[in-house]
């Protein structure tokens, strides 16, 4: 008898939207000038328009002019990545963020708008076949666009669900061409203390760097966000590229990239480097392995006023728990 085994992570069909539905409806709000991109201007998530049609049409026109990806969105859903509970809402998930480029309180999503996404260049270097220096949009027309539903756990005990655009980090591995020598991906995000006013504070090792081995970056997992609710990624989502791993704590998922540089040695992370005693490299989520000061057992789902079990590396442990089963004396949890 063949019996077909559910991966983990996959939800039932009838709990997703269909997408065919998803884009139906993208293009008749598009087609009455109410687009989300307008809306998230001032406020509203995708599902709460202005009924204001010339004012929606002004802002989603503003938005486009400040992102010229705006037109590529929605991308197709890939149906392989699903979650089993609710999408976390537009209107939570874009005002509860952790970008400490632009303050270390959750509510810096006014202050992240003085991110300035446009000219963004990306610098892919290191043990490459040859260093390259590549506009943003141009990555973008590079790369097989699609979106993804993924959780978000934080190391903080609360978690998200985020509906995802972007293409898979194994792609821009291809586009970099690593030379053998090269065991990591060293990610770098920008440095302008005038614009990111949190940048400021002395005591943090700016700019921010994240690291992972070319096998963690080459798995089907490792997620480069450009996009997130059938948009371009707001800003303080960490636009206009981000990382996503959502089997590690979200703060692995470094914002705002700059810099991939391709190294034989470890990086030293930005929170390896401000708090050593309480992060270190991997920082895979395990509901037994306890952040010093707080239990990691269960999470918060935002918006819910739920608390839930933790999973072990939040769920995803069938994809990627190979990828450390040879290693010894590493802490792989925190």
């Amino acid at each position: 008898m063949l019996i077909k085994k559910t991966p983990s992570w996959q939800i039932p069909e009838r709990m997703a939207t269909p997408e065919s539905v998803f884009l139906n409806r993208r293009k008749l709000l598009k087609a009455s000038g109410i687009i989300a991109a307008g809306t998230a201007m001032s406020g509203l998530s995708a599902c709460g328009e202005s009924s204001e049609t010339a004012q929606s049409n002004g802002a989603a026109q503003a938005a486009e002019a400040e992102d010229p990806s705006a037109s590529l969105y929605p991308v197709p859903r890939n149906e392989k990545y699903t979650i089993e509970r609710p999408l976390t809402d537009e209107a939570i998930s874009s005002k509860y963020n952790n970008f400490y480029e632009f303050g270390s309180q959750k509510t810096i999503s006014a202050n992240a708008q003085n991110l300035r996404i446009r000219p963004w260049d990306v610098v892919i270097d290191g043990l490459v076949e040859e260093p390259i220096t590549i506009a943003i949009d141009d990555l973008l027309a590079k790369m097989p666009l699609e979106e993804r539903l993924y959780r978000l756990r934080c190391v903080e005990a609360w978690s998200m669900t985020i509906p995802w655009s972007g293409f898979p980090m194994k792609s821009l591995v291809e586009l970099a061409k690593p030379l053998s020598g090269a065991k990591y991906v060293r990610m770098e995000t920008f440095l302008d203390p005038d614009m990111a006013s949190g940048q400021k504070q002395f005591w943090y090792p700016w700019p921010y760097v994240e690291g992972l081995t070319i096998e963690e970056a080459t798995n089907d997992l490792a997620f480069l966000v450009t996009g997130a609710y059938g948009k371009p990624a707001a800003k303080q989502f960490g636009a206009p590229l981000r990382l996503a791993v959502p089997w590690k704590y979200g703060f692995k998922s470094i914002k705002s990239i700059v810099r991939f540089e391709f190294t034989a040695e470890r990086p030293t992370t930005f929170w390896m480097k401000s708090g050593p005693t309480e992060y270190g490299f991997w920082a895979n989520v395990n509901p037994t392995v306890d952040h010093p000061r707080w239990s990691q057992a269960t999470e918060e789902v935002l918006g819910t006023g739920q608390r839930i079990p933790t999973q072990l590396y939040n769920g995803y442990a069938e994809q990627v728990a190979g990828l450390y089963k040879d290693l010894v004396n590493e802490s792989l949890f925190m």
